[in-house]
């Protein structure tokens, strides 16, 4: 069973994100809170296993919420919720640990299947999207990620490249020709050598590295 915790300063968001989740046999909502600071205590007591975060809130917003729940919680995975898609909160979001982001008007089935897949260790992230939101926004920062990726093999660095594209593991083992089970290996090590939480994080230093664009 899925616990998912929504977390929305407007109640009528809350109410209709649980009345969609309750939909689903294999999940169950554990919790409702409507500000970052109210999610942060309530996601220790809880646990949740996936967090739907607005991103704009009062008291403390989605991301701030998300580096403290995830520091609280290191298990639990974040979908940010916004209204737009260039939003810069998503992109920070992203950085400070969040799973993915999905648009507030995305159809019920698309929403529990986005917890299906965020749940399973998968990233929420449509590439298009992705890059435009790291086009416009990673310039900012300078972030060093050189180092990091001279030290991939080159097989590790068209895996990264691959998982950057917004491939699966599946799809990367048919791309690449080799098994999942050898997928998954290289993955794992990519992750290690770059310093990536998970998928999403991954995408994001692919793009800061200029290996996608």
């Amino acid at each position: 069973m899925i616990r998912v915790l929504i977390v929305d300063d407007d109640s009528l968001i809350t109410e209709g994100l649980r009345l969609i989740i309750e939909q689903a046999d294999d999940m169950k909502v554990v919790g409702q809170a409507h500000d970052g600071r109210e999610a942060v205590a309530m996601a220790t007591d809880v646990e949740p296993d996936i967090v739907l975060m607005d991103i704009r809130m009062p008291v403390m917003d989605g991301l701030a919420a998300t580096a403290a729940l995830l520091a609280a919680e290191p298990k639990a995975k974040v979908i940010i919720l916004t209204t737009f898609e260039l939003d810069e909160y998503v992109f920070e979001a992203l950085r400070a640990g969040a799973s993915g982001f999905l648009l507030k008007r995305v159809p019920p089935s698309q929403l529990l299947e986005a917890v299906r897949v965020v749940a399973g260790g998968e990233a929420l992230l449509a590439p298009s999207v992705t890059k435009r939101l790291i086009e416009a926004f990673s310039a900012r920062t300078s972030t060093g990620r050189s180092d990091l990726i001279s030290a991939l093999t080159p097989r590790e660095r068209e895996v990264l490249v691959a998982v950057g594209r917004g491939l699966s593991n599946a799809e990367l083992s048919e791309a690449l020709f080799i098994s999942e089970n050898t997928v998954k290996t290289h993955v794992k090590r990519v992750f290690m050598k770059i310093g990536a939480r998970d998928r999403a994080h991954a995408v994001v230093i692919a793009y800061e590295a200029g290996l996608v664009g």
